[in-house]
């Protein structure tokens, strides 16, 4: 389809404009809450009785502190969402708890995909500045939750505050960006936004490594408290106007706004969600078998709320949180597919890389950190020439197909890595996995622009984040299930002097890992081997806590 044929609209144009120019470039999440937020909150205002255009803007010092103060919480954003890649080793090691390594990233993931569709409606009903900070404030509770946890079952509970928190930052800033300037104005000041919060994605690795390694992997999640509470004070003095006039909160407008949220369709969503990765976690993990009957609960409930689910949002229709009637498009649902299997990818890689590199590779958080940047770079390189691409070829569909392909490839080759393959190798195979990702990531949103018309672009772009944020929660646990399994098969084959349910009792740091066996072991290959073709999606747990208890010492 040549997308030069495209209806034009606000948001369609600055999107175009964003894919032209590298400094504005943005990953397919980022553009979708754009378009959610920013044109959602246009349409509500059209269709509300007290509602109209708010043509007020803000110029100057009191603009740059706006925009400067928005960009630094959307990099906070990224950072948290890949600070704790190289975390992650150290933070099972001291928790003892491989099997719930898929929940970290997984329930943030979840927890962001299951309020996604709420968000742009509140923003279209409330005031922009307070509702932003509402969400700010539990994304920062979340974090402290994080650094402060005593245990996995706290982290992970800190992992899902921060993630309906971050789940409504994004489209938020996003909206307050187009309230602030006119229209003409807007790419610009939304590539600064956008420019500098894809700096975290990259700082991410490296910060949480150092952080790990020289303080302690809890500043990774307490960092965000005294930046952010700075950035929210100069928010708090600053008056920021909406992007229509609003009435005030009262009891008739929140009975008025309830029905339109379809709180019930998210909850019946969230409990098939839990109860389905719960199933995948404690049956991959080992902690039960999978024909027990809670597994087999676990899953037949899913099963029977996910079908109440599908008929309650078919009875919503166009109010559902998932209006069915977008994926009767073949291109949206082709487009859904693929976004939610691009992030599945990046975000499995972005996890489970730092645990082979420290637990296999023996390097440190931050050289771990370090290791991943191929990957980082290249993707976010690509995203850049593929946005440019599309205008001047007229066609997607080339791109798209080529993404898959060599995502695949990717993929496949980073699935061979052992103890014993060359840097040459991991370096080059991680660029081919990062190029195949960056040149598919904005594909989707492109073919969904050309596919729809404008009136049913905001519900699609939530789709969309909705579905790669499941997807990659969803391929987070899965992972760590079918590494669990592996080690369970191939450990007393490999390394028979360690016992399995041991090694699933440790950690992915490298002197976890190597305190399972004595110095020079002849089993330590083999150890490092065991469950190889996993190593990219999958961990190691600490257990020097056991070897203590045996009364044995552990050495690296």
């Amino acid at each position: 389809m040549d997308v030069a044929h495209a209806k034009p609209s606000l948001d369609l144009n600055a999107v175009q404009r964003s894919n032209d120019d590298p400094s504005t470039s943005a990953t397919l999440s980022i553009t979708s809450q754009k378009l959610e937020a920013g044109d959602e909150a246009v349409s509500t205002a059209k269709e509300g009785e007290a509602e109209v255009e708010d043509t007020e803007y803000i110029t100057g010092l009191k603009l740059w502190l706006v925009v400067g103060s928005l960009s630094m919480i959307c990099f906070l954003l990224f950072l948290d969402l890949s600070i704790i890649s190289t975390a992650i080793p150290r933070i099972t090691s001291e928790f003892h708890s491989l099997p719930d390594v898929g929940w970290y990233s997984g329930v943030y993931q979840l927890a962001n995909a299951a309020l996604q569709p709420l968000t742009g409606k509140l923003y279209s009903r409330l005031n922009l500045k307070w509702n932003f900070l509402f969400f700010f404030l539990i994304f920062e509770l979340g974090s402290l939750i994080c650094g402060l946890a005593i245990s996995s079952s706290m982290f992970i509970g800190g992992r899902t505050i921060a993630g309906l928190g971050g789940s409504g930052l994004m489209n938020g800033a996003m909206t307050m960006i187009a309230a602030s300037v006119p229209l003409e104005k807007r790419p610009v000041y939304t590539g600064t936004l956008l420019g500098i919060g894809q700096m975290g994605i990259i700082c991410g690795p490296l910060v949480g490594g150092a952080l790990t390694e020289y303080v302690t992997w809890r500043w990774c999640f307490y960092i965000n408290l005294p930046i952010g509470g700075l950035l929210a004070l100069l928010l708090l003095r600053i008056h920021i106007p909406d992007l229509s006039m609003k009435p005030p909160v009262t009891l008739s407008l929140v009975a008025k706004m309830l029905p339109e949220l379809d709180l019930i369709g998210f909850a019946l969503f969230a409990h098939a969600a839990v109860m389905f990765l719960l199933a995948l976690q404690l049956g991959g993990g080992s902690a039960r078998p999978w024909n027990s009957s809670v597994v087999i609960g676990l899953f037949c409930g899913a099963a029977a709320t996910a079908i109440v689910f599908v008929l309650w949002e078919k009875r919503m229709g166009d109010r559902a949180m998932i209006p069915g009637s977008m994926l009767r498009n073949p291109i949206m649902a082709c487009s859904v597919g693929m976004g939610s299997f691009l992030m599945s990818t990046n975000i499995s890689g972005a996890t489970y890389l730092p645990i082979y590199f420290q637990g296999v590779k023996g390097v440190g958080p931050t050289m771990s950190g370090v290791y991943t940047l191929p990957g980082i770079l290249s993707q976010l390189l690509l995203i850049v020439v593929s946005g440019a691409l599309v205008p001047k070829l007229g066609y997607y569909l080339p791109l798209a197909v080529f993404s898959g392909g060599l995502t695949s490839i990717g993929n496949g080759l980073m699935s061979t890595l052992t103890p014993n393959t060359s840097t040459g190798k991991w370096v080059g195979y991680q660029i081919l996995m990062g190029a195949g990702r960056g040149t598919g990531m904005q594909i989707p949103i492109i073919a969904t622009q050309n596919a729809l018309p404008p009136s049913q672009l905001p519900a699609s772009m939530a789709f969309i984040i909705f579905a790669q944020n499941l997807g990659s929660a969803i391929a987070v646990v899965v992972s760590t299930t079918l590494f669990a399994q592996t080690v369970l098969s191939d450990l007393p084959r490999l390394a028979p002097s360690v016992p399995p349910q041991a090694a699933l009792a440790a950690g992915s740091s490298a002197e976890g890992v190597r305190a399972l066996l004595p110095p020079g072991s002849p089993e330590l290959e083999g150890l490092l081997s065991t469950g190889g073709e996993f190593w990219v999606c999958g961990g190691w747990k600490d257990v020097r806590g056991k070897k203590q208890r045996d009364g044995e010492k552990g050495s690296v």
